[in-house]
């Protein structure tokens, strides 16, 4: 494919004209093998029978015959410019702005790198001579043209951040030597000096080292902890917090103030709570951080939340449900209406499960809607609304005002209280499909706690679809996997509990895991799917007890069981299940 550049510079882009085609694009597809001559005849008969100047290479694509990126890399080779198959690695966050999101968006072009005063975008349209002068002109720099396909263009802009507080991490992380702690001698009450020296290089260095390491190393949170004689730093990785660091106490004021800084918290004040929130950039990809502090007796406690989009969205296959309950949970929320909860304690994976469901049901028929608080990640074509309690902007306030929006499913993070439960559960009764989230310890409880928050039972009798309890365990290790012969307690506990064994298996712990014996984390759960007996039973009020009873009996597997079942496939280990399962 030829190399050649198109350009056109911002002093003189009213003299220059569109690439001119060298070489046919049906031609050039056949040549390279994409079509065959058959399927070029038909769809140039097809062409012709369209009119209204349909281009040959999206009929191709209708047909079947081509994929879009594969035409958009003809037509470069046919016009003689640049093809670029785009990834977060190739575009300059801080250049994307260049341009205005919505323009980017409505013309399908993406400004890649800027050097020297030449800005290279890449094209959906690489033909159009007018966008790519106005583009010189909004830019004042000479514009490279490139070609890339308009999916892959506004798919990068959905992940697009903007640079307005951004920190590129990989362009400042750096080797941070234990000497360079000592460089803060000494604590100070005085703000002026406290922000000097959060601002202070070491400092930096030692904040995004942390911030670049627990991303590396898989970690949820960093959990910095002020204590008498030293600071603490934790990971939370699979669950487990990990001891990481501990420089002197007295950086303590340095870092936190450091952190603040970053997300736009206010430094001045370490006698209250505060929340704040990051944007990163690491290895070309956004990392969103949510940042907490609270104040101790020794300073101020800060707990970083890590969310990483592309570590975390994924399809239920993927959560550790088995063949059985799998299908049965896609039966359920597959209905047309109704209510679906998922259960567990904080930390327990409830909104991944909920986000894989809507990225299962997200299809251009249905309207999908979701109030959260906070939005952890960012959905594309699910409109997403954001709680804001300081102007009063409540769950069931939003969830009200969405019911006349036209929603097809509905999914509200999490019922808080009486308003939004009974909101919900009205929305479930009157054709929408409502997805959300409760603390509790298993499925059965749900729906005592609904009771006890004010929801009467009649409603819930004739609303609840499923009720998916879960908890999340960590994986065994695959590099460091061995069998052993487990102590007879063991043996029996397996047993009794239906799945007898003779051998187990534990992972030794190795580089890979962290000595640990572990690596990942996977779902197990518990499916409560009412039937007749238990719709009835919930309607006249039944008490906890009852509940459970009636969901053994219609042969509902507990979190303990599925844990065992995957304890005896050797995926997990005994120990890991009973640490978030009651014995």
């Amino acid at each position: 494919m030829s190399t050649t550049t198109t350009t056109i510079s911002a002093t003189t882009a009213t003299a220059t004209v569109a690439p001119t085609m060298r070489k046919q694009l049906g031609q050039i597809l056949l040549a390279n093998g994409r079509i065959t001559r058959e399927q070029l005849e038909h769809a140039i008969e097809e062409q012709k029978m369209r009119g209204h100047g349909q281009l040959l290479g999206e009929v191709l694509t209708e047909l079947g015959y081509v994929k879009e990126d594969q035409v958009v890399e003809a037509l470069a080779e046919a016009y003689g410019i640049p093809y670029a198959k785009l990834s977060p690695r190739l575009a300059d966050a801080r250049v994307v702005d260049m341009l205005p999101r919505d323009f980017c968006e409505r013309h399908a072009v993406l400004p890649l790198f800027h050097v020297e005063g030449v800005v290279t975008v890449a094209f959906g349209e690489p033909t159009n001579v007018f966008l790519i002068e106005e583009i010189a002109r909004m830019t004042s720099a000479t514009v490279q043209v490139v070609a890339a396909s308009a999916s892959d263009i506004l798919a990068m802009l959905r992940q697009h951040v903007p640079s307005a507080n951004v920190f590129v991490i990989d362009d400042i992380i750096d080797n941070v030597g234990a000497d360079t702690f000592e460089l803060i001698e000494t604590k100070t009450d005085d703000i002026a000096s406290l922000e000097g020296m959060a601002g202070d290089s070491p400092i930096i260095k030692l904040v995004n080292y942390l911030i670049y390491s627990a991303v590396k190393e898989g970690a949820s949170d960093i959990h910095i902890e002020p204590d008498e004689a030293q600071l603490r730093v934790r990971y939370r990785i699979d669950g487990v917090l990990h001891e990481k660091m501990s420089p002197p106490s007295k950086m303590q004021p340095a870092i936190a103030s450091r952190i603040k800084i970053m997300a736009s918290m206010d430094i001045a004040e370490r006698r209250l709570p505060q929340d704040g929130g990051i944007h990163v950039m690491m290895e070309n990809r956004p990392i969103d951080l949510r940042v907490s502090s609270l104040p101790n007796q020794f300073g101020e406690k800060v707990v970083i939340r890590v969310i990483d989009n592309s570590r975390v969205l994924v399809n239920l296959e993927k959560l550790g449900f088995s063949v059985e309950m799998l299908k049965e949970f896609r039966e359920q929320i597959s209905q047309p209406h109704g209510l679906v909860l998922v259960t567990g304690p904080t930390g327990s994976g409830k909104s991944t499960t909920l986000y894989a469901v809507l990225g299962e049901l997200n299809t251009p028929e249905v309207n999908i809607c979701t109030v959260e608080d906070p939005i952890e990640y960012n959905l594309r074509h699910i409109n997403q609304f954001q709680v804001n309690e300081r102007i009063g902007l409540r769950f069931p306030v939003v969830l009200r005002s969405l019911l006349r929006q036209d929603p097809d499913i509905i999914m509200v993070g999490e019922v808080r209280d009486d308003d939004t439960a009974r909101t919900a559960v009205q929305a479930a009764l009157t054709g929408h499909l409502v997805l959300t989230t409760l603390h509790t310890n298993d499925a059965p409880s749900a729906v005592t706690r609904l009771c006890n928050i004010g929801v009467e039972p009649y409603l819930l009798g004739a609303s609840i679809v499923a009720v998916l309890a879960q908890r999340l365990v960590r994986k065994t290790c695959p590099h460091c996997r061995t069998e052993y012969e487990p102590p007879a307690n063991i043996l029996h506990t397996m047993e009794k509990a239906g799945f007898p064994v003779t051998h187990l298996s534990r992972g030794l712990g190795c580089q890979k895991c962290h000595k640990t014996g572990y690596l990942g984390r996977f779902g197990i759960y518990e499916l409560l799917v009412p039937n007749e007996d238990a719709r009835e039973a919930i309607t006249n009020g039944a008490n906890l007890q009852q509940l459970r009873e009636l969901a053994k009996t219609s042969g509902m597997m507990t979190l303990r069981s599925d844990g065992l079942a995957k304890v005896k496939a050797g995926v997990t280990t005994i120990e890991e299940v009973f640490r978030v399962c009651a014995v």
